[in-house]
């Protein structure tokens, strides 16, 4: 190992162990540990039990166990897409990417209802759920990651879905792409239409082409993975490509924005798309990653610009257009930060900080964020992005000058292993901070 790299693996391992507590200097420092003794420390709703809305609510109870805080979630158990690329290659099950909220309500006090949210009341600061039941909050969180903007390419809708699973939100979808590629003939191709930008895991589909790669030079060696990409550049690209065709030869092939790659209309029954310029192609599995937009209750609430993403202020992650509701994670408007489990992770930690300040009437801190993204090529073939992030004197999110970085080219194969094994690392370190033991 050169001495270039060895310094990349010691930052990298320096950056995972300072970016929790980087992301929770704002909290201490504006929070302290001093709960309002009188009762009235404040409501707080939480929607969305994933990396930003967990977390927020965790932080909350943290910074101030005085707050009353309850989180809304429809599912007991939470899948997440981090790692959920190495279920469909059969190197995980469900079960190890899976999470619940026990020790949320057991340890920090946080009250958990499964359900749906379905309308908020600015004015009355109130929110609706499907139950029936209606919550009165001081503040509000949303964390309510992605939907699909279904029918923005041809053809492609839920009822589509389920013969084209798009698998990117993870659960049911998830194993209905891994019966399909479990079941599909040695020799056929694997298809995927990747998103133009912004979109939920900028690297995500390229690590998903990898793995099901992988899975086919275990089990279906003539198989091929054909990427059709509406851009022209990706996450880690010369990494990506570098390393396909070092691992993998020819049985992964892009074809990008200029070259006739987006797909714009689904025959999902025959698994067939067209391209822009009228090309058609076959699959044998088809998996459609359509473009995407805010969740739903966020355009409920009023928060969502033309964009259809949330605007937010830096500092505090407050909606821009409604006062009282702060919006985190894959739903935000917060480039240059990408729409990452790690970013929603250390957005929650900033907005459970602004929210315990604004009941405690104290100033918060000026925020800063760290996000490190891994991908893996193969399971023991790993590269990563990373990067620290804070405002600048305009208050804008700016990357901080000489931060993070991506994997060094022409690593060696030690190199790529450990970084795998960080990957694993982080994974747990993240999930532990977010959700705790599995209690």
């Amino acid at each position: 190992m050169t001495t270039e790299q060895n310094k990349h693996l010691v930052s990298r391992r320096n950056l995972l162990k300072g970016a929790g507590a980087a992301s929770l200097l704002p909290l201490l420092s504006a929070c302290g540990a001093t709960a309002i003794s009188n009762g009235t420390a404040g409501r707080v709703v939480v929607v969305g039990g994933g990396f930003g809305g967990a977390t927020a609510a965790k932080y909350i109870k943290r910074g101030n166990p005085a707050i009353d805080v309850t989180l809304v979630e429809p599912s007991k158990t939470f899948y997440t897409c981090p790692f959920s690329n190495l279920v469909l290659a059969g190197e995980r099950s469900m079960d190890t990417i899976s999470h619940n909220y026990r020790e949320l309500e057991q340890v920090y006090g946080v009250r958990v209802i499964h359900a749906l949210a379905e309308d908020v009341d600015p004015v009355a600061h109130t929110l609706r759920l499907s139950t029936g039941r209606t919550l009165q909050y001081d503040r509000l969180v949303l964390s309510p990651g992605i939907d699909f903007r279904w029918n923005a390419i041809e053809g492609y809708d839920q009822q589509a879905a389920e013969l084209a699973p798009h698998a990117w939100k993870a659960g049911p979808q998830t194993l209905l792409l891994r019966r399909q590629l479990e079941a599909m003939e040695d020799g056929g191709v694997y298809i995927m239409a990747a998103p133009a930008n912004p979109f939920r895991c900028p690297p995500g589909p390229y690590e998903r082409a990898s793995m099901i790669a992988h899975y086919f030079s275990q089990h279906k060696p003539r198989s091929k993975v054909l990427i059709l990409d509406a851009k022209d550049n990706f996450s880690k690209q010369g990494l990506f490509t570098s390393a396909w065709k070092e691992v993998y030869g020819d049985r992964i092939e892009w074809v990008s924005l200029s070259n006739d790659g987006r797909v714009v209309q689904v025959d999902a029954a025959r698994r067939e798309v067209v391209t822009e310029f009228g090309t058609r192609h076959k699959a044998s599995v088809l998996n459609v990653i359509p473009p995407q937009k805010a969740g739903f209750i966020a355009e409920r609430a009023g928060v969502t610009n033309e964009s259809g993403w949330v605007p937010v202020n830096p500092r505090t992650f407050e909606s821009e257009r409604v006062k009282d509701i702060y919006v985190v994670g894959d739903a935000t408007v917060a480039a240059p930060m990408p729409k990452s489990g790690f970013a929603a992770n250390a957005q929650g930690k900033v907005a459970a900080a602004a929210i315990v300040a604004s009941l405690e009437g104290t100033d918060t801190a000026d925020p800063f964020w760290a996000n490190t993204c891994y991908s893996l090529i193969s399971p023991d073939y790993g590269i990563s992005v990373a990067g620290v992030y804070r405002l600048n004197d305009e208050s804008r999110i700016i990357e901080t000058p000489g931060s993070g970085g991506v994997s060094p080219a022409g690593a060696a194969a030690s190199f790529r292993r450990n970084e795998a094994a960080y990957a694993v690392g982080w994974y747990n370190a993240i999930s532990q901070d977010t959700w705790g033991t599995r209690l």
